[in-house]
């Protein structure tokens, strides 16, 4: 797994590569000691896997993902001295979230999360070439002990959250253990379009469409959510719409 580490602290990313010695699988492709760095790093060698510090010189380790193309979505571990910013890391689909300095059994945990969601997504991707659904195919939704059999015309939004997509349709938000990108190759990209890193969206389902902040677009969707078209996808979303 091609993976780059990126911390301004160089004994930091030493030990960090000793520790990851012992995982053949992981493979240290590069190291980047900031932000900009790792941002240039990351869009020119896509790497699958990227250890992030999150406090750094410049661009902290949020910013980072915030300012990568909506298309490139490396599997993150962040690494940080500070557990003050642990709800926050989830909030951008972290596999994991380790403390300074790194204890060998949590990254063993975190390297064992990561293969299983791998091993998720590859299932679904071994049911992608199957079928492509259109809005008009109807899907079975299954959480905990409630079923439902919906036409996904109705579905008016997808959000992603942690390892799970909470999908909204009607009054419901049922939670299925998927990843956003592996949903997205099963939609029609006609009417299901990928907003931010954590939404899809429903174009039939968009109520009203306004200038955001950066570039960016807020639409209302039927339901009344809101939600952000990034800056990167924003032109593609307005040459989808236009005439």
């Amino acid at each position: 797994m091609r993976t780059i580490i990126v911390d301004d602290e160089r004994l930091a990313r030493n030990e960090l590569r000793r520790l990851l010695d012992q995982y053949p699988q992981i493979e240290i492709i590069d190291e980047a000691t900031n932000g900009e760095e790792a941002i240039q790093k990351i869009n020119e060698l896509r790497p699958e896997l990227v250890f992030l510090d999150i406090q750094m010189p410049g661009k902290n380790g949020f910013e980072v993902l915030e300012a990568l193309d909506d298309s490139i979505a490396p599997d993150v571990i962040f690494t940080t001295a500070y557990d003050e910013y642990a709800l926050k890391a989830f909030d951008f689909d972290a596999i994991d979230y380790l403390l300074k300095p790194i204890d060998s059994d949590r990254l063993e945990q975190a390297i064992k999360k990561l293969e299983e969601d791998q091993k998720a997504d590859a299932g679904d991707g071994a049911n992608q070439h199957q079928k492509i659904f259109t809005e008009n195919d109807q899907v079975f939704v299954k959480d905990g002990n409630k079923y439902w059999f919906i036409r996904l015309n109705t579905v008016r939004l997808f959000e992603s959250i942690g390892n799970y997509v909470r999908i909204y349709f009607d009054n419901n938000k049922p939670l299925i253990l998927r990843s956003l990108n592996a949903l997205e190759e099963r939609l029609d990209p006609a009417v299901y379009f990928r907003a931010n890193r954590k939404h899809i969206i429903n174009l039939r389902m968009i109520e009203t469409i306004e200038p955001y902040f950066s570039g960016g677009i807020l639409v209302k969707l039927k339901g009344g959510e809101k939600v952000e078209v990034s800056r990167r996808q924003a032109v593609k979303f307005k040459d989808l719409l236009s005439l």
